[in-house]
């Protein structure tokens, strides 16, 4: 049976932590670039140290898991994997969350277009950030769509408004109440089916089964 709800396709990236995480789990960020090719993403996200090598989502979660044990997790799990979509390329971060970090992502974006999601349970600052060419043109925390930042925080709102986002900041307790309420549980399906609005490409399970290129992360690392 086919279904009109939006989010419906998108959560599977909302799986709870008690209910297995998800494939994902409870920690990653999803990264779209328009304009650049896998071996320049895993570049640009390793500041030319490195192109990526072929793997799978299994060897990037591995390298990942590796990078975690190593850093006691400071730096989120360390790699990205990269793979062409169309005229876009997706770049999945698991257990990271440099790619909505909004030095990293005016990095990443330089002479191209960027749009990244994060969902991160344990800070609960679930995040997306769209940027071109250096510049963060909308940027808000999933779970209030109605602070928007950026040099065009109002660029997105006939597609937030079409996945039944509040964009007007509540006045009250009781919209406020309200406003939690209905953003608490629905924020990162939201944010997934806002960047398939933008990008035209939704995130499905079977994408984690492509091959990639994987690379280190570099960008948004502080030197000890």
């Amino acid at each position: 049976m086919t279904t009109t709800d939006p989010l419906a396709p998108f959560q599977w990236l909302n799986v709870s932590e008690n209910e297995g995480g998800g494939a994902l789990g409870v920690i990653f960020s999803v990264a779209f670039f328009r304009g650049l090719d896998p071996a320049e993403v895993v570049r640009r996200f390793s500041r030319g140290q490195d192109s990526g090598h072929e793997s799978d989502f299994g060897g990037l979660g591995e390298k990942a898991y590796e990078f975690i044990a190593e850093t006691e997790g400071g730096y989120g799990g360390g790699y990205v994997g990269a793979f062409q979509d169309g005229e876009w390329c997706v770049a999945i971060e698991p257990d990271g969350w440099m790619a909505t970090d909004h030095v990293v992502v005016t990095e990443l974006s330089r002479g191209c277009e960027v749009l990244a999601v994060t969902r991160h349970d344990y800070a609960a600052e679930h995040s997306f950030e769209y940027a071109i060419d250096s510049t963060i043109v909308t940027s808000y925390r999933l779970r209030y769509p109605y602070e928007r930042y950026g040099s065009d925080p109002d660029r997105l709102n006939g597609f937030m408004r079409e996945l039944g986002m509040g964009l007007d900041k509540p006045e009250d307790d009781a919209a406020w109440d309200a406003a939690w309420e209905g953003n608490y549980y629905t924020a990162v399906p939201r944010g997934f089916a806002l960047a398939a609005k933008v990008t035209g490409v939704p995130l499905t399970p079977d994408m984690l089964g492509r091959p990639m290129l994987v690379g280190p992360i570099v960008v948004g690392r502080r030197s000890k």
